[in-house]
């Protein structure tokens, strides 16, 4: 009788473990890639290609702009602009900036709804390298557990390189030198003040504004950067 009475725990432990080993296994496989890109460029990422399918549903010939171009070929006005616009303590944190996070929580609850994010540059290069535009639980424990592999093996030149590579600037639109061409005409590293503050401005809604160029808000916004940048640390 005792012997029966174990037989489910037992099966429950090993069960835990296997679970366990499971989840260790798949953390693995992120950590892998992350350690990989340390000295390998992506070539795409997991938002890249879902755009990619969600462009050949109205259009099969559909292709991305992108063009990988190192650190050193990116005006450091962009970088800036970049950085004041979505992480102006980028090279203080440990990827996640508390505080941030605290005053956007405070006012998606005021108003009810998500209206502000908290997300660094480390936390938003996680979700494009990864992950779905999702917003469950599940999806933001994993976020943040790629945010601490990247912040831990990446210097933060090389995030803030990828991320600069990687990020949507219109539809179908991806990284700094195919938006410098798309916008402006321009090479990555051409990119005036001016233009440079514009991207980092549209970067929170890309695919309206390359709909809709000139806004108000974006031209507000694009002021608000653009004072805002002398006081940017680039790595």
């Amino acid at each position: 009788m005792k012997r029966r009475g174990r037989l489910p725990w037992r099966l429950l432990w090993r069960l835990t473990l296997l679970l366990v080993a499971a989840l260790v296994v798949y953390e693995s496989w992120f950590f892998g890639k992350v350690v990989w890109w340390i000295w390998v460029n992506p070539t795409n990422t997991a938002f890249m290609e879902a755009r990619l399918e969600d462009m050949r549903e109205k259009n099969p010939k559909a292709r991305l702009r992108h063009k990988w171009v190192p650190y050193a070929d990116i005006s450091v006005n962009l970088k800036r602009a970049l950085i004041a616009a979505e992480d102006a303590k980028f090279l203080d944190h440990d990827g996640f900036d508390w505080r941030a996070i605290q005053r956007a929580a405070s006012k998606n609850l005021k108003r009810g709804k998500v209206v502000a994010g908290g997300s660094t540059i480390s936390q938003q290069l996680s979700k494009n390298l990864f992950l779905s535009g999702s917003r469950t639980p599940w999806r933001k424990l994993q976020e943040a557990a790629i945010t601490v592999m990247i912040e831990t093996v990446m210097s933060k030149r090389r995030i803030l390189e990828i991320y600069l590579n990687v990020i949507e600037w219109g539809n179908g639109v991806f990284g700094a030198e195919a938006a410098a061409r798309h916008y402006y005409r321009t090479s990555a590293l051409g990119l005036s003040a001016d233009q440079s503050a514009r991207l980092a401005a549209m970067v929170p809604n890309p695919r309206y504004y390359d709909r809709v160029r000139t806004t108000e808000a974006l031209d507000k916004k694009t002021e608000i950067i653009l004072s805002r940048m002398h006081l940017s640390t680039v790595p």
